[in-house]
């Protein structure tokens, strides 16, 4: 089995090498792995670090895009493993998580998507916002199609997918802000089965101020109610779930949003 693992970057020196080095760990455990890096002609040192690890990576594309999921999808374009996944470049995989996958892959024959845990990290690695990793997590042993349909409690970082799968759902939008994963992910539903990788986690997603979620969370829950809703229907009972914890969600990122910055002024005054 091989796997196709896309990276797309953008002035992403700061967290970009440790990216890399977490997908070519991988490869300690016999995989067959291509990895695709996708940069949108970075100003900062990310070309040098890409130099560095020119050998390991499989392709390297280096030219103007319109963004994280144009990136991708040229990434997508030349990716030829059985599984295919993204790892943006402030995000990291977890030994052994390929590993993982491969088995879950190689046990349900018929899957055509699978995903697993993915905590939430600062800058610094330490995890954070421990409660909403819970909450995601109290839905993957009712994991269905109306579930992500009324809430999205898969992590992008952990979810991996066939490519047959990948061809017959099409590109990730582009004309989308922030929430083209998760309607990738409602149309990867559609292709077959989805099942979990049980045990810890198998990434890490990196929340900071430059993140899509940091910057554009109003936007991504927005987004995502409009793709639940053309999905499941306009008056589906998933779709008015989904409105529900939209607001919810909303609400408390607001509140941290709120605390980390009185935070920040307090450290400023001291």
């Amino acid at each position: 089995m091989k796997f196709s693992i896309i990276t797309p970057n953008y002035n992403g020196e700061r967290f970009l090498e440790k990216t890399l080095k977490s997908i070519l760990r991988q490869k300690e455990d016999s995989i067959d792995l291509e990895l695709i890096v996708v940069d949108g002609m970075s100003k900062d040192g990310s070309l040098r670090i890409l130099e560095q690890y020119n050998e390991e990576i499989t392709h390297t594309i280096i030219e103007k895009d319109t963004g994280p999921a144009n990136a991708i999808n040229k990434g997508f374009a030349l990716a030829s493993g059985d599984v295919v996944a993204w790892l943006n470049a402030d995000d990291v995989y977890f030994p052994g998580a390929l590993k993982r996958v491969q088995q879950r892959f190689e046990e349900l024959e018929d899957i055509v998507l699978c995903f697993g845990k993915c905590p939430i990290v600062d800058e610094n690695d330490r995890e954070i916002r421990k409660f909403i990793t819970q909450f995601k997590e109290m839905f993957f042993p009712i994991s269905s199609r109306s579930a992500i349909q009324s809430i999205n409690y898969i992590s992008q970082p952990a979810m991996f997918f066939s490519r047959q799968a990948l061809i017959r759902a099409g590109n990730l939008r582009e004309d989308m802000i922030a929430a083209w994963d998760y309607d990738f992910t409602l149309r990867l539903w559609r292709q077959g089965k989805v099942a979990e990788v049980p045990g810890g986690p198998l990434s890490a997603f990196r929340w900071h101020d430059a993140s899509i979620s940091g910057r554009n969370f109003q936007v991504q829950f927005k987004e995502e109610l409009q793709v639940a809703a053309a999905d499941a229907g306009r008056f589906a009972p998933q779709t008015f779930i989904h409105h529900g914890v939209r607001w919810g969600i909303v609400g408390a990122y607001k509140m941290m949003l709120v605390a980390r910055k009185m935070s920040q002024t307090r450290q400023h005054t001291i």
